[in-house]
This record gives C-alpha cells, sequence and structure tokens, in this order.
C-alpha cells in the first residue's frame, strides 16, 4: 500500500479520499484554497513584511527563531517543506494585497451602489395587533402630546418596549423592508400614523438618519464583500466534478422528517 493517513480506526486512501471529502464538505473549502493560491501566486512580499510575518509565526509556535532544530522538527511534524512553509506564513499578508490590488479600484463605484442599504437610522416603534389599540395611541402622540416612550414601555408588545421603543442605530437593511422604505422618506421626529405589517400593526417616529460615510471599516467591509462575491463566482466556475460510474438512488416511499417546534419570522419588525 502507497501513501495513507490513518485516524484511528480509519485509513484515507487514494482510493476513498474523495467519498471522505465529500462525506466531511471539505471539497468546497479545498477548492478555495487553491483558487487563492492562484490568485495570489504572483503577489509580491517585501523584505520588512516578510520578517514580519516570520516573527509572527516563530512568536505563535514558540519557536526560537535560530533553532534550525526545531524548526525542523515543527516542519516533520506537521508534513511540511520550507517552500509549504513560506506560503503559509506570507499567505494573509498576500491576501490583503491581493485583495486591495484587485478591489480596490472598483471601491468607491460599489459604495456609491450600497451607500443607501449602509445608511443607519435610529427609530422609535410601538407595534400592537390590535388595530383600535394602535389608532388609539397615535392619536394620544399626536393629538395629546403623551410620551412616546412612556407608551412604547406599556404597550409595544415586542422587545423595543424595554427601551421606550427607541431601535437603533441600525443599518436600513436590519429592519423589516416596509419599515426601511417608510424611515427613508419619513421627516425626523414626525409620528407615522399606524401601518399594517405582517401580524402587527406599527407605530413609528423617525429619530435620526446617520448617512454612512466611506471610511476606513466601511471600506474594509466592501473590499470584503466584493472579494467573496468574486470567490464565490470562482468556485462555480472552476470546481468540476468528473466522476465515474456514480449515482444515487431513492426509497420509493421515503419517510419525511418531521420538525418540531416553530420558525418565528424575526424580520418581521426589526431588532434592536
Amino acid at each position: 500500500m502507497g501513501s495513507y493517513i490513518e485516524i484511528g480506526d480509519h485509513k484515507i486512501t487514494q482510493e476513498n479520499v474523495f467519498s471522505i471529502l465529500a462525506e466531511k464538505q471539505i471539497i468546497i473549502p479545498l477548492a478555495t484554497e487553491i483558487i487563492l493560491d492562484g490568485a495570489i501566486a504572483d503577489i509580491e512580499c517585501t523584505p520588512e513584511e516578510k520578517n514580519m510575518a516570520y516573527q509572527q509565526f516563530f512568536n505563535q509556535m514558540k519557536i526560537a527563531p535560530n533553532d534550525q532544530q526545531q524548526l525542523k522538527a515543527w516542519l516533520e511534524r506537521n508534513y511540511m517543506t520550507l517552500e509549504q512553509l513560506e506560503n503559509r506564513v506570507l499567505r494573509g499578508i498576500k491576501l490583503d494585497k491581493f485583495k486591495e490590488k484587485t478591489f480596490g479600484p472598483q471601491l468607491e463605484s460599489y459604495y456609491l451602489r450600497r451607500k443607501r442599504e449602509l445608511d443607519r437610522v435610529i427609530y422609535s416603534m410601538i407595534r400592537t395587533k390590535n388595530v383600535g389599540q394602535a389608532q388609539e395611541l397615535f392619536f394620544r402622540i399626536q393629538d395629546d402630546g403623551q410620551d412616546f416612550a412612556v407608551l412604547a414601555r406599556e404597550f409595544s408588545q415586542g422587545p423595543e418596549a424595554e427601551t421606550g421603543g427607541v431601535v437603533g442605530p441600525v443599518e436600513l437593511t436590519v429592519p423589516h423592508p416596509q419599515i426601511a422604505q417608510l424611515l427613508m422618506t419619513a421627516q425626523q421626529g414626525k409620528v407615522l400614523a399606524p401601518v399594517r405589517i405582517g401580524e402587527w400593526v406599527v407605530i413609528l417616529r423617525l429619530e435620526r438618519y446617520i448617512p454612512a460615510q466611506l471610511d476606513m471599516n466601511i471600506a474594509r467591509r466592501l473590499i470584503e464583500e466584493l472579494f467573496n462575491n468574486w470567490l464565490n463566482k470562482e468556485i462555480q466556475n472552476q470546481v468540476k466534478f468528473h466522476l465515474e460510474n456514480f449515482s444515487v438512488t431513492l426509497p420509493e416511499n421515503p419517510s419525511q422528517p418531521s420538525m418540531n417546534g416553530h420558525v418565528e419570522n424575526t424580520q418581521t419588525t426589526g431588532n434592536n
């Protein structure tokens, strides 16, 4: 028998490695690593970057930088060559450079497309399942000048009751789409008439609209989004299965799996 890996009573061989990769759902993570290896292959690192990366590696592994015996033992224990070690050590730096080089030029236009979704809002909300009660609460706030927060604590039937009805700041993708649409056009401080959203009747008041800004945190996040979008497309395009004599047979009358309990729609009105 040639090379194989033994884990307890299991042997991973050339003959069974594919079925194990598939069963353990490791094919896509493996494909991701291979695709990224190709993407960063031509990315260069400066001597300073290499020194910093190796220093971090030695510190993390608790290896003395000049102890060749310790390094040799670590490589043998992890079945790695010096070349493979360098690829691993420099991978993070190369990947960051690849992201910046590839997706940095797209950042501004992508930000402009995403900006409305990145805007944040602080708003007050009262929700109830009783239409009549919602109308009464609206008039008590609108006409009688009663305090929104006090009424929210007493009557709102969601977690926002604990904060006097205040939700946020949250991005506009967080609340229910109807709520987000209402808040985008609402006048700050004005109480909106009750509106039905799913099972709830909701009273809203926009407290503050916070436009997004392309700062460092947003830039990193958007570059990561662009990178992940690219990576998913590469996986779809590059991963091909060539299987001989593979088929799946299902029973004629399969028993249906049962689901206990229930699932709530957490996007009905948004959350804190």
